[in-house]
C-alpha cells in the first residue's frame, strides 16, 4: 500500500536560500523535508523518504494520512472573521451585485 499512497501525495520542490540547496517538500507530511543540489534529486529524495516513513507507520500500526487528491471536499467552509471585516465584504458584495458568498468565493481564487 506505501507506494500507492506515496504516488497520490501533494509534493513541492522550492529552492531554499538558507540551504543555498533545493527542498523537496510533502503537504501531506509536513514534517519531512529532503535537501539536494538538483531538483530532481530533491523531489526522488522526498518520495523515497515519504516511502520509508509511510512503511514505518504502517509496521507500527499506525494511521497513515490520506493524500488530499483523494479526498472528498464538501465545498463548505466556515470562517470566523471580525465583524467589520464582514460588514466591509457584505458592502462590497452588495455594490458588485452578487451574493456575499459568491464575493467571497471570487476573492478566493
Amino acid at each position: 500500500m506505501a507506494n500507492q499512497v506515496v504516488d497520490r501525495y501533494t509534493y513541492r520542490v522550492t529552492w531554499s536560500e538558507e540551504d543555498q540547496e533545493y527542498v523537496g517538500l510533502c503537504a501531506e507530511l509536513p514534517g519531512l523535508s529532503w535537501l539536494d543540489k538538483s531538483q530532481e534529486q530533491a523531489l526522488k529524495g522526498i518520495r523515497q523518504l515519504v516511502a520509508n516513513c509511510i512503511k514505518d507507520m504502517e509496521a507500527n500500526s499506525e494511521e497513515v494520512p490520506e493524500p488530499f487528491s483523494t479526498k472528498n471536499y464538501s465545498g463548505k467552509l466556515m470562517v470566523r472573521i471580525p465583524p467589520e471585516v464582514h460588514r466591509m465584504l457584505a458592502i462590497q458584495a452588495a455594490e458588485s451585485g452578487v451574493s456575499l458568498n459568491r464575493y467571497i468565493s471570487s476573492k478566493l481564487h
